[in-house]
């Protein structure tokens, strides 16, 4: 089983580690920061650093649920190390960080629009989530002012666990009606910003909202009778 040290700290970029394998599926670590895709975030990129000093090129991070472990997807034609080698993980920062921002937006995004979420995507500094906002008019310039002033609280981003017979108690945490937030393993992380919104997530973000910068809504699509697809794009922080 691999430790996903990003859930206690979406900020470590880089740690010592150890293969617990490496095969066609990718290489598999007993602790590692690389997020595995998931939940509409795309798994993290990155470097593994050998003990020579070489490098393996990290292209995708996925989970694989049979093994419970996370896997490093290395580049096509990479040489995958030896179980038992020791490697320092190391992320792609920069990608990382937008990825952090624009997750933390749509959290705040949701808040602004508080209708059933029936999809939704995090990029680098953009992303989108897809409502079902029944007939209500959704006013592009609102939206986006809006928004900046739930950013511009620089609202405390934390986390918590629940169990998982609290969450079935609480089922109005659950906002999105596309990916269930995962039982069975007995609990379940709550992203909290403070005084404005408490949701289950295994995602990334960043500590303060202050981080997220400005935001801008890029388009609001039509996608059904109901249904409605809210892009946004955030500016350098």
């Amino acid at each position: 089983m691999t430790e996903a040290l990003f859930r206690g700290d979406s900020y470590l970029v880089e740690t010592k580690a150890n293969v617990l394998f490496a095969d066609h599926r990718g290489i598999a670590l007993d602790q590692t920061v690389f997020y595995p895709q998931g939940g509409g975030q795309a798994g993290d990129q990155g470097a593994l650093v050998l003990a020579d000093g070489g490098t393996i090129a990290i292209v995708n991070t996925v989970y694989d649920a049979d093994r419970k472990t996370i896997l490093h997807a290395p580049a096509e034609g990479a040489g995958l190390p030896a179980a038992g080698a020791g490697v320092i993980a190391r992320i792609d920062w920069d990608r990382r960080y937008k990825r952090m921002r624009a997750h933390t937006a749509l959290h705040l995004l949701s808040v602004v629009l508080p209708y059933p979420v029936t999809g939704g995507s995090v990029g680098d500094a953009e992303g989108r989530l897809d409502f079902d906002s029944g007939d209500a008019t959704l006013d592009k310039a609102e939206v986006e002012r809006r928004l900046n002033e739930l950013i511009a609280v620089d609202a405390p981003v934390s986390q918590c666990w629940i169990t998982d017979a609290e969450l079935e108690a609480n089922p109005s945490l659950v906002r999105t009606m596309s990916v269930k937030p995962p039982a069975g393993a007995g609990r379940v992380r709550l992203i909290a910003i403070e005084g404005l919104d408490l949701q289950p997530c295994g995602g990334t973000h960043v500590a303060q909202t202050g981080e997220i910068g400005r935001a801008s809504v890029t388009q609001i699509e039509k996608k059904g009778r109901i249904n409605r697809r809210v892009r946004i794009a955030l500016a350098s922080p």
